[in-house]
């Protein structure tokens, strides 16, 4: 069981945060037809009701945005994961298909406005993680983007040091087709804790539904 804490200087930057963190034993794969088609109802869905500048006022992506601002960080600039995968897809873009896990992730992503995390628990250094805040000069490198400047930005630090943000996630717990663990994170700055709940819930039916999810624990920390 990991133990997940929040510094005094995250709390500071917001306040309403709320965050939830699955570890789960799961079986990862390529790709699934079904849950292709739930992404792209959801997809369509969301077309259908939301444009690129209305979901600035989608409650999550609102409050990740404010609390990027409130360290220091600019938003549009280093636009969070849940903002990223909106506006792609109402700029009628395709999602990326990365591998099932993932996908799921971002599907919870999408229907609540969440910066989701997908992460191979086995590659968590210790037991402690900790929500702060990112320092000028740190490293991180992050999936497709390669070295990530995090200063300001809200990260989650192991023993060894950041392996996660809510802009991308790190390469070193990035996810494979032979992860085995993981640890699933549903970052709600906006602390609503129906939508949080729901999000969770959702999670866990995905992963039992597309990812074999065998004995799970669910972390809460604020």
């Amino acid at each position: 069981m990991f133990n997940i804490t929040v510094s005094s200087e995250f709390r500071a930057t917001c306040p309403s945060y709320k965050g939830v963190a699955v570890y789960a034993t799961v079986s990862n794969s390529e790709s699934s037809v079904e849950l292709w088609q739930k992404i792209d109802s959801e997809v369509q869905a969301m077309r259908a009701k939301s444009t690129v500048e209305s979901i600035k006022d989608i409650s999550g992506i609102q409050a990740t945005r404010a609390a990027y601002r409130a360290a220091g960080k600019d938003p549009s600039r280093y636009r969070p994961a849940c903002e990223q995968l909106a506006r792609r897809v109402l700029q009628g873009k395709e999602l990326y298909r990365v591998n099932t896990i993932v996908d799921l992730m971002n599907l919870v992503s999408l229907r609540f406005g969440y910066s989701t995390a997908a992460l191979d628990a086995d590659h968590v250094v210790g037991k402690d993680i900790e929500l702060g805040i990112g320092h000028e000069g740190e490293p991180y490198e992050a999936i497709g983007r390669g070295t990530l400047n995090i200063a300001a930005l809200p990260t989650y630090r192991d023993t060894q040091g950041a392996f996660a943000t809510p802009t991308s996630d790190s390469t070193r717990t990035m996810l494979s087709l032979d992860t085995s663990h993981v640890l699933v994170i549903i970052n709600g700055f906006d602390g609503n804790e129906d939508t949080i709940r729901a999000a969770t819930d959702y999670s866990l039916e995905l992963l039992k539904e597309f990812a074999d999810l065998g004995e799970y624990e669910i972390i809460r920390y604020e």
